[in-house]
């Protein structure tokens, strides 16, 4: 049994410490946020989608094969967890408007041979609310999870953990996390998730903004996750429970924390009705923006030494990579 403490509590960082303790280890996790389900991780400003498939279009093959094995390892957490209903894996759809079917074309080729064309039959059978004339694709064995829901479960039903909250990691490093009052914890193993929060620690760290609007849209069914094929920027719309709908963008190039723009609110909105049409009526609940933390490779990093575990550069990638990437980590540590 070692001391183990663990600066941030994002996904991975979580996934980490419930990991650590159901292993019979002593856990303290740091984060400034001040509780479980409270703002801060840009885990929860996140969709949850679980597409290695769909994310072939911009990263490498080591994403996707790290995303297929975190698909094989969530549904067997949230069954510990005892929440089964926190993970689907009901396969999502990308689509596209006939006048950018050229630009989704050159997509697809990106993507080898995982697509499966749908006929207009075959997707109103799927998804009887999008509008009928969308080109359409099946990504089969993709998924998704519920990010808050989740996060929340891990904290609580990580066995035993210390966890600080409200607090502040200053520095990591090998055997000691410095905290923000002058304090600091000693340990056997520092883990450093802090994403952004791990600057300056961590040479190379940037920010990319996430920008996401929840929608309550009752009566409008949409079943699995889709994406939006655009020649200008990537949009999904994920379904939530409590006939919520969540519509984002992939990425914004830019460490910009201020709200959604009006021009982002009204393109998002605008994609999302041109795929279901039903959402006119829908109301706008909430607008989120964060940055995920990304490398110039945008691949995720793992760095180890005596006493020391870094894990950073997620990107948009988070829920995606989180489990393969925390089981790859404890070989390190």
């Amino acid at each position: 049994m070692r001391n183990v403490a663990i600066a941030g509590a994002g996904v991975i960082g979580r996934l980490l410490a419930w990991q650590l303790a159901r292993s019979g280890h002593r856990v303290t996790v740091i984060d400034p946020a001040t509780g479980p389900d409270a703002p801060g991780p840009a885990a929860l400003v996140a969709a949850g989608m679980l597409s290695p498939v769909a994310e072939r279009e911009h990263a490498g093959p080591e994403v996707a094969a790290l995303g297929w094995r975190s698909l094989q390892l969530w549904p067997r957490i949230a069954q510990a967890l005892g929440r089964p209903e926190l993970v689907r894996v009901d396969g999502s759809l990308l689509l596209a408007h006939g006048s950018d079917l050229g630009a989704a074309q050159r997509v697809l080729a990106r993507l080898s041979d995982g697509p499966e064309p749908l006929d207009r039959a075959a997707l109103a059978r799927l998804e009887p609310s999008l509008a009928p004339g969308l080109k359409a694709w099946l990504l089969p064995g993709e998924g998704q999870v519920l990010p808050r829901e989740m996060l929340v479960a891990l904290a609580e039903q990580a066995p035993g953990v210390d966890w600080r909250w409200g607090r502040h990691a200053e520095t990591v490093q090998p055997h000691r996390i410095a905290l923000d009052d002058g304090s600091h914890v000693d340990v056997d193993l520092a883990i450093d998730t802090r994403g952004l929060g791990a600057r300056p620690d961590v040479v190379g760290l940037r920010g990319v903004r996430g920008e996401i609007l929840w929608l309550h849209a009752p009566g409008v069914p949409l079943h699995r996750p889709v994406r939006l094929m655009h020649p200008r920027h990537r949009v999904y719309l994920v379904p939530r429970p409590g006939d919520l709908v969540v519509v984002g963008a992939s990425e914004v190039e830019s460490e910009d924390r201020s709200p959604v723009s009006l021009r982002s609110a009204v393109e998002l909105l605008a994609a999302a009705h041109s795929v279901l049409p039903a959402l006119a009526e829908a109301r706008i609940v909430q607008l989120d923006t964060h940055l995920r933390p990304a490398f110039a490779d945008h691949r995720p990093r793992i760095d180890a030494a005596a006493g020391l575990l870094r894990i950073n550069g997620l990107f948009r990638h988070g829920w995606l990579l989180a489990p393969a990437l925390a089981e790859d980590a404890l070989r390190h540590a």
